[in-house]
C-alpha cells in the first residue's frame, strides 16, 4: 500500500475509498497486503486529479468507470472495422476471379 501511496501521490484511505466505491479492487499477497496492478494506479490517479477539481468521489468513480467503457467501446468499434476492411478485400468463399488471359 506505501508504494502505490506514493506512486499515485493519494493516500492509503483514499485508495481503500476507491475500492469500497467499487473502482478498483487490488489482488491480496498471503500476508493480507493490498497489490496492485500499473492499470489501477492509472485508474487511482484519474479519480484523483477529478477530486482535486472538485468532483464529489462517487461522481470521480463513476466517471473514470464510463471513460474506461467508453474508450473499451472504441477499441472494439476499430477493431471491428480493421476486421471488415480486411473481409471486403477478400473474395467471398465459393467466389472465382476473373482469370487473367
Amino acid at each position: 500500500m506505501g508504494c502505490a501511496v506514493e506512486m499515485t501521490g493519494t493516500t492509503a484511505g483514499f485508495l481503500r475509498s476507491l475500492g469500497e466505491h467499487g473502482l478498483i479492487t487490488p489482488l491480496r499477497s498471503e500476508g493480507g497486503h493490498r497489490r496492485f496492478s500499473r492499470y489501477q494506479l492509472r485508474i487511482a490517479m484519474r479519480a484523483r486529479d477529478l477530486v482535486d477539481q472538485g468532483t464529489a468521489l462517487d461522481a470521480a468513480c463513476r466517471i473514470v468507470i464510463l471513460e474506461d467503457q467508453l474508450e473499451e467501446a472504441r477499441r472494439s468499434n476499430e477493431q471491428l472495422r480493421g476486421h471488415r476492411a480486411r473481409g471486403a478485400a477478400q473474395p467471398a468463399a465459393g467466389t472465382q476471379l476473373p482469370q487473367a488471359s
